[in-house]
């Protein structure tokens, strides 16, 4: 790195990417140096509103730029796998959002490329490194709720004729288990491990993806999860976690910083909220100190969001699209 700050340029500027460089400014170590988009006007607007010193219409001229020393790519996930290995070809450190890839092939050879050459590479599940999963992680750690049990995750809101047209659209990747079941896999494994046994159940929109999923775990110590998300019908976006001592709930919004702790030693009459010391923001600023830590550091993988828990999640979603039906024409790749 340069010695002084990070210096980020991001791939693809978008909403993601519009949430990710507002919170980048928060990050003292850390600059946004360059943007690059194949869409003029959107690089427009983009740069209008985040100022940076290089803008590029390719992504090749991005990735090329020696200025820049780690990348975030905030494409959608149709294109992850392509944009990541052209920034590690070009050994440039990479942020990639989740989901990682459309499918654990993909996500394989972007870990192997990034082992290969030595360079940084993560997948952006941001969660992970927000205060209230922290809190939750530590309170798990103590047995609060004893022997852990259950997991009921629930995350949906009805889609209209605003949404972004990805949300459906088989060739980018669409329907709900990786736009935001995903969310509710990595919750459960996080708490529970990796199940044993899936099943999984889906409703089919026009394009052939899932607009809603049910998914099943279960473990051979007798735990269960209930996994569900669409894109149909609201749902509170709650994440319930129940032992045999007491439950924890993860309030509505469960993967974002805003959502709150509650905890239940009994049947849930009465509930403590456990306090979270939350900065101003959006959230991202965490995982962006956190990769701007480790490329001081010269590590090429996170110690937190290692490869391995990536290709993991990646290995669980392949295996639920299986049991449900879901394909997509990257899969034949």
């Amino acid at each position: 790195m340069n010695g002084t700050k990070i210096r980020w340029g991001i791939l693809g500027c978008g909403r993601i990417a519009r949430k990710f460089a507002s919170d980048l400014l928060l990050v003292t170590d850390a600059e946004l140096i360059a943007a690059a988009s194949r869409n003029k006007e959107t690089l427009t607007l983009f740069a209008k509103d985040f100022p940076c010193k290089h803008l590029h219409n390719s992504y090749e001229e991005l990735v090329a730029n020696e200025a820049v020393d780690v990348i975030y790519i905030a494409t959608p996930h149709s294109h992850h796998h392509e944009h990541t290995l052209l920034c590690l070809d070009h050994n440039k450190a990479v942020l990639c959002e989740k989901a990682f890839a459309i499918n654990s092939r993909q996500a394989r050879e972007m870990v192997d490329t990034a082992r290969q050459k030595k360079v940084f590479l993560m997948e952006a599940l941001w969660t992970k490194f927000l205060p209230h999963y922290k809190k939750l992680q530590e309170l798990l750690q103590q047995e609060v709720l004893g022997e852990l049990k259950s997991v009921l995750v629930n995350f949906g809101f009805k889609t209209s004729g605003n949404s972004p047209q990805r949300l459906l659209d088989p060739s980018l990747g669409g329907g709900t288990l990786l736009d935001i079941g995903i969310y509710n896999v990595f919750i459960t494994t996080s708490v529970l491990g990796k199940p044993d046994y899936i099943e999984a159940m889906m409703t089919a929109a026009s394009t052939g993806v899932d607009e809603q999923i049910a998914v099943l775990f279960k473990y051979n110590n007798g735990a269960m999860a209930q996994l569900f998300s669409s894109f149909v019908t609201n749902l509170p976006i709650e994440a319930e976690i129940n032992g045999t001592e007491g439950c924890i709930t993860l309030t509505s919004r469960f993967y974002e910083p805003s959502s709150t702790i509650q905890l239940s030693k009994q049947i849930p009459y009465e509930r403590e909220i456990i306090p979270v010391e939350r900065e101003s923001g959006l959230g991202y600023q965490y995982e962006i100190r956190h990769v701007n830590q480790c490329l001081n550091k010269g590590l090429t993988e996170s110690p937190v969001m290692t490869h391995a828990d990536t290709l993991l999640l990646m290995e669980l979603l392949d295996t639920i699209r299986m049991k449900a039906g879901i394909k997509y024409p990257a899969d034949l790749s």
